[in-house]
């Protein structure tokens, strides 16, 4: 009971890091329109940086500076949203598929860095071990190590999920909106597109880089094979179950994909042999693709997705635009 009690902390609190990229790409896609496959990048950056601030010093490599851990996710969003404006104003005058492109590249580009030629600062292909954790002294009694972490996690959680709440219901917010639904018309109210745009892009790469930095602090232990292109596609998936434009869609959609990704991982490796088990290990895709076909079937827009209320059984009902109809 207690080893049960002390996974579920563990899955919770993962899916939860994960649903800090989901509400950052939900800033970007679903508040602003702003079509970013490139966001395992920033958490890459994000990792990274915190990583380099808190560690111990190390002959081996540059940086370990030794800094208390809320230094370390500090500096994350700082440097990570910095590289977002970087990107964002190199970049946002793109649109659609080439704008997906440019930002697929970027991240790339930083995970190949950090693979190969900057080994001096992220160790390369042996990435960095002995990353400070938070409650470190619990790890020798597993539950109350997972359940520490897990209110970490939630405390940080629920604070960017509250101000983007906040900045959604705002005035920003609603530019952000407005530019999303009709560009031109709000330009013609005497917005700056691009500078909306990558202001969101910019707030987006640095809640991206803090996800990074608490998943970089709970394990210990980060290498550039933790960013690559699968982490791009598992956030999105995220994102569209969840419903793209919803915050509270964001963190659900993330807890629900993530628990299908680890129950088939754990499926597969109880079904198939040792020897089998590297081919069945695609199976994970296809429980995530089965699952994204049949929600898209039943709710178009995602579970918590805006969706229009239609009239049923001859009652009068609300629809999006706030009018009420009769059933005919």
């Amino acid at each position: 009971m207690m080893d049960l009690l002390g996974y579920g902390a563990f899955f919770l609190t993962t899916a939860l890091i994960f649903s800090l990229v989901t509400l950052g790409l939900n800033l970007q896609w679903g508040l602003t329109g702003l079509f970013n496959v490139g966001l395992a990048g920033f958490v890459a950056i994000g990792a990274y940086t915190s990583a380099l601030l808190t560690t111990p010093d190390d002959a081996a490599r540059l940086g370990g500076f030794g800094l208390p851990i809320l230094v370390g996710w500090l500096g994350a969003m700082l440097v990570g949203g910095i590289a977002a404006a970087i990107t964002g104003i190199a970049t946002l005058r793109l649109r659609s598929d080439y704008l997906a492109i440019t930002t697929f590249g970027v991240a790339v580009v930083v995970q190949l860095v950090a693979l190969n030629n900057a080994q001096k600062l992220t160790g390369g292909p042996f990435g960095i071990g002995f990353i400070p954790r938070p409650f470190g002294g619990l790890a020798e009694t597993p539950l109350l190590f997972n359940l520490s972490n897990l209110a970490v996690v939630s405390v940080v959680t629920l604070i960017v999920y509250l101000a983007l709440e906040h900045l959604s219901r705002s005035p920003w917010g609603r530019v952000l909106k407005a530019l999303r639904e009709d560009e031109r018309a709000a330009i013609s109210l005497g917005k700056s597109a691009r500078f909306y745009r990558v202001q969101a892009f910019a707030v987006g790469g640095a809640i991206m880089a803090l996800a990074g930095a608490l998943q970089a602090h709970f394990t210990g232990f980060i290498a550039p094979d933790n960013y690559l292109p699968a982490l791009t596609f598992q956030v999105w998936v995220m994102l569209i179950v969840g419903g793209s434009g919803s915050n509270i869609g964001a963190v659900i959609g993330s807890i629900l994909v993530w628990a299908i990704w680890a129950g088939s991982g754990a499926l597969t490796s109880v079904l198939f042999s040792p020897e089998q088990q590297a081919r069945a290990a695609s199976l994970q895709i296809v429980a995530i693709g089965v699952m994204l076909c049949i929600i898209l079937l039943v709710r178009p827009n995602g579970l918590f997705g805006d969706r229009p209320w239609r009239p049923r059984f001859g009652k009068r009902v609300r629809v999006a635009t706030g009018e009420s109809g009769t059933a005919s």
